[in-house]
């Protein structure tokens, strides 16, 4: 029932070729459909006449002023945003914007106003010894307290409904039309024939329970064999707690991504970096450990968003998730041959790849290289009060949780999604 953004418009693109309700509304639909991807394409072409370079032109546009500029609140003018915003419910799209003035706005310049006291005052801004540590780890709080909340909520109300079905004091549901109940409650959500005729069709032809667990248990074991040959910093057991801890935090990825549209799996590798950098520590290779764990999580955590957001585009096209998810197969199949040759096509055509100012400098090397070196020195080397700060955060996610719960529909709406708020909190 998330939006998954771009799984939706990816299905009602499709729809739009293949409506039952006839050509005329087909035509209609695409007219328009051309319509606006001819604006979206001609505007940012416009813009890319008035880019002279790395945060120039329309794309950085100090609407605001210098000085806000400074803290990212700027215009970027981008269509991808305004149509995002667009399919996203209003609540997530406030809480996005709340999100970035209480980071952007309030919390990193009261916190700047702490550099030389709560961490060096020359560190670069890369560095997670500096500012940069409390914009990533107050982030994974707030991922991590919203996604265990909701991880909970939902297996707390599994484990419920199948007590309930234990005990015979429920029928099956059936997703045969009703007929109208006199007596029902105004306030029961009505599912529309078109929403029963998905939702049995969905689920006729849904992956088995034992198939998923066992492929799952299959593939955890593979890694578990063959990962500590080609990195022997990386024992068996840490890819063993690696995929015992990965669906928890699969959840939080896919739900985050059925909200926002934005898939954090880095932020759950940097998570990765940090944990198993600091259990193999300094003596036995934790960098490279930490480094390779990152790369065992963030592809577990993003295929499951991946996954997900096609399931829903597969829910709204009546396309069966068995196929669904052997196309995922074959694509990461094909990943896997292609990738490989991608770099070493890079890595042999160009002598400096990955050094700074050069063509390809891959920045994100250096972030990912000092959360690894962080990762090992404990958590001590952590500025000053950030601990504290992330435990405060995940309190205040689970909280806001449970009163947005708590309130009668009516009034929890307007709460604000945690998850939501995050994103800002690890943008730039």
């Amino acid at each position: 029932s998330l939006t998954y953004p771009s799984g939706t418009a990816t299905a009602h693109l499709i729809n739009s070729f293949h409506t039952p309700q006839g050509a005329k509304l087909a035509k209609k639909q695409v007219r328009v459909l051309g319509k606006f991807f001819s604006f979206s394409f001609l505007w940012s072409f416009f813009q890319w006449f008035f880019t002279g370079g790395e945060n120039c032109g329309f794309s950085n546009f100090p609407t605001f002023g210098l000085k806000a500029y400074q803290y990212k609140f700027y215009f970027d003018f981008s269509a991808t945003y305004v149509g995002v915003g667009m399919i996203c419910p209003y609540i997530i799209n406030i809480s996005v914007l709340l999100g970035g003035i209480l980071s952007w706005g309030i919390m990193w310049p009261l916190i700047e106003t702490k550099k030389g006291d709560w961490f060096p005052a020359d560190v670069e801004p890369s560095s997670m010894h500096g500012l940069q540590a409390y914009k990533v780890f107050i982030a994974v709080a707030i991922i991590l307290g919203d996604g265990l909340y909701n991880f909970c909520k939902v297996l707390s109300r599994t484990l419920s409904g199948l007590f309930v079905q234990l005990r015979g004091s429920t029928s099956r549901r059936s997703f045969t039309v009703q007929e109208e109940d006199p007596h029902a409650s105004p306030q029961t959500p009505k599912e529309s024939y078109d929403d029963q005729r998905r939702t049995r069709f969905f689920l006729k032809d849904q992956i088995p329970t034992w198939f998923a667990v066992g492929g799952y248990i299959i593939i955890s074991a593979t890694s578990t064999a063959i990962l500590p040959h080609m990195f022997h910093q990386l024992r068996w057991y840490y890819i063993l707690v690696i995929y015992i801890c990965a669906p928890v935090l699969a959840f939080c990825n896919a739900y985050g991504a059925g909200l926002t549209d934005w898939s954090l799996a880095s932020t759950y590798g940097k998570l990765a970096i940090f944990t198993i950098g600091a259990w193999a520590g300094s003596e036995h290779g934790g960098m490279l450990a930490g480094l390779a764990a990152c790369g065992v999580m963030m592809n577990i955590v993003s295929t499951a968003s991946d996954l997900t957001q096609d399931f829903k585009t597969g829910y709204l096209t009546l396309s069966s998730p068995k196929s669904m998810f052997v196309s995922q197969v074959v694509g990461t199949a094909m990943g896997c041959v292609v990738s490989p040759c991608v770099f070493l096509l890079f890595y042999k055509a160009f002598d400096d790849l990955g050094i700074p100012n050069s063509e390809y400098p891959a920045p994100f090397a250096t972030v990912y290289r000092s959360m690894a070196k962080l990762g090992v020195e404990g958590v001590a080397s952590l500025p000053r009060e950030c601990l504290v700060l992330c435990y405060a955060f995940f309190g205040v996610a689970i909280l806001v949780n449970i009163v947005k719960d708590s309130l009668p529909s009516k009034f929890g709406r307007f709460v604000p999604l945690p998850m939501a708020m995050a994103i800002p909190y690890l943008l730039k």
